[in-house]
């Protein structure tokens, strides 16, 4: 098991906040899990691209 902590920032007009992102690797069935307060296109997009990845 591992965790991966990204420091980054976001593209929102001129503005730029900050953003971490943290990651947890494990043994087990693949899953992907988002907490916080993301749009419904941030919600899709990456579960799609994931399923797609693990198929």
């Amino acid at each position: 098991m591992s965790l991966s902590i990204v420091h980054t920032r976001a593209a929102l007009g001129v503005n730029a906040p900050p953003i971490t992102v943290e990651v947890h690797i494990s043994k087990g069935l693949p899953g992907l899990t988002m907490v916080g307060l993301p749009e419904t296109t941030v919600k899709e997009a990456p579960r799609s691209r994931a399923q797609r990845h693990y198929q």
